[in-house]
């Protein structure tokens, strides 16, 4: 049990064999402590030099011969808190080392990323909070296809807190509704939900949501409980001239 709990603050088999033997001896010269630790002379005397380095062991002179002593356990703490401390602040070299190569690292790969398309997948309804809550990311107006009665069956506790925060975000959107009672109701808090809503018939079969911000295009299945995210830029800007064109004949 002992052995092991000191191997757990890493000091290694022959430095615990050498402390115990020196807890057990109280004084002895090297002779004595090789003897009793059954190590050779050369090696247990380098072994006393790094127990003295970490203030577990010191040493005495008597009568010109030098005596190793263990010191008191509770210096097993003490070496436990050095190391605790040399170890953050070795944690902590390293962070700010990162954190100065960081902007080279993150330019390296904007520059192979740029035009390299990424697909997210989301399911069920934590899923598509996740996909929606990416949305508030927008730098820029949302253009969102949607079917009001489909997106409050789909996440029926989660919208009107998301629509409340986007405005908060100073994020507004632009929204082609399917004609319908939910549509129209929601449509009543446009103007403090940041929102222009332009109406689809009322027999457009559609019942998935599709929303474009930044270079994004998120679409959402609330039948099917899933979401993609496609970042591109060209999909994301064929998507909104495609918007733009039908919002202008509308």
């Amino acid at each position: 049990m002992i052995k092991k709990i000191l191997q757990n603050i890493n000091l290694s088999d022959k430095e615990i064999e050498v402390y115990l033997a020196l807890i057990d001896l109280d004084q002895a010269p090297v002779s004595v402590v090789s003897k009793k630790s059954d190590i050779n002379r050369t090696t247990t005397y380098d072994i006393l030099s790094l127990l003295m380095s970490k203030g577990l062991v010191s040493k005495i002179k008597k009568n010109s011969k030098t005596y190793f002593y263990a010191l008191p356990p509770h210096k097993l703490t003490e070496y436990l808190e050095r190391e605790k401390r040399d170890y953050i602040k070795k944690i902590e070299l390293q962070q700010n080392s990162l954190e100065k190569i960081l902007p080279e690292l993150i330019s390296m790969q904007n520059i192979h990323s740029i035009n390299k398309p990424r697909v997210k997948f989301y399911e069920g309804e934590k899923g598509l909070r996740e996909a929606y809550e990416d949305s508030l990311t927008s730098k820029r107006d949302i253009l969102s296809y949607a079917n009001a009665e489909e997106v409050h069956k789909g996440l029926p506790n989660f919208f009107p807190e998301y629509y409340k925060r986007r405005a908060a975000l100073d994020i507004p959107i632009r929204a082609f509704f399917v004609e319908n009672k939910t549509g129209r109701d929601l449509s009543e808090f446009d103007l403090e939900e940041m929102r222009t809503t332009k109406f689809l018939p009322s027999d457009t079969v559609f019942t998935p949501e599709i929303n474009i911000y930044n270079n994004k295009v998120l679409i959402a299945s609330w039948r099917e409980k899933m979401a993609i995210i496609i970042e591109s830029k060209e999909y994301a800007d064929f998507n909104r001239a495609i918007f733009e064109l039908f919002w202008g004949k509308m």
